[in-house]
């Protein structure tokens, strides 16, 4: 198991800055869920706040609008096919845990699962704002705890090595691409 280490709420954003695809956790009355969102990104840096779509009809939404909170988990290529899975199986239909390759644990501040072997994970509350949930299917949520595996994310940023995993990104029909190499341009005097 990857180690995991804290992230500063105030750097947490820089997790979703460049757009990865994310695992969304959820848990309610007993029954939980995993669903993949390609659609999610940082919206605030204090307190630090984020945004992702989720769909009306899904388990997921059910469960995130009964705790009034989920986890949003950023995957690498290892869980590419799970991710798919995840995003493309009905949690109401089957466990989409047994049998997909991902594994749960408990977060810090919230009951919505974690998910194993993930590259970050947010802990998040919603903050109620029912015209852009029920009109958009976006909820917002406040980030509580965050966490990196500091294989991939150091220093507050994201440093993806040779070799080393690198968050995915859904393009459609099955296809994601890795994030490539990072480069510095030097700021203006």
């Amino acid at each position: 198991m990857p180690q995991r280490l804290p992230v500063e709420l105030a750097k947490c954003y820089r997790l979703l800055n460049h757009g990865p695809t994310v695992l969304v956790g959820s848990a309610h009355g007993g029954r939980s869920n995993v669903m993949a969102a390609a659609w999610s990104m940082p919206l605030d840096y204090a307190p630090p706040k984020v945004a992702v779509v989720i769909d009306r009809h899904t388990l997921t939404r059910e469960l995130v609008e009964g705790s009034g909170e989920f986890s949003l988990n950023v995957p690498s290529r290892e869980l590419a096919q799970a991710t798919l899975d995840a995003g493309s199986l009905s949690g109401r239909d089957r466990d989409k845990w047994s049998g997909h390759g991902l594994d749960a644990f408990p977060g810090e501040a919230i009951g919505a699962p974690l998910i194993e072997g993930c590259l970050g994970w947010l802990e998040c509350r919603v903050i109620p704002e029912p015209h852009v949930q029920e009109r958009y299917d976006l909820f917002l949520g406040e980030v509580v705890a965050a966490w990196a595996d500091p294989r991939a994310f150091r220093n507050g940023h994201w440093e993806f090595e040779p070799g080393m995993p690198r968050s995915i990104h859904y393009v459609a029909g099955g296809n994601f691409f890795e994030t490539g190499a990072a480069f510095e341009i030097e700021k203006p005097a």
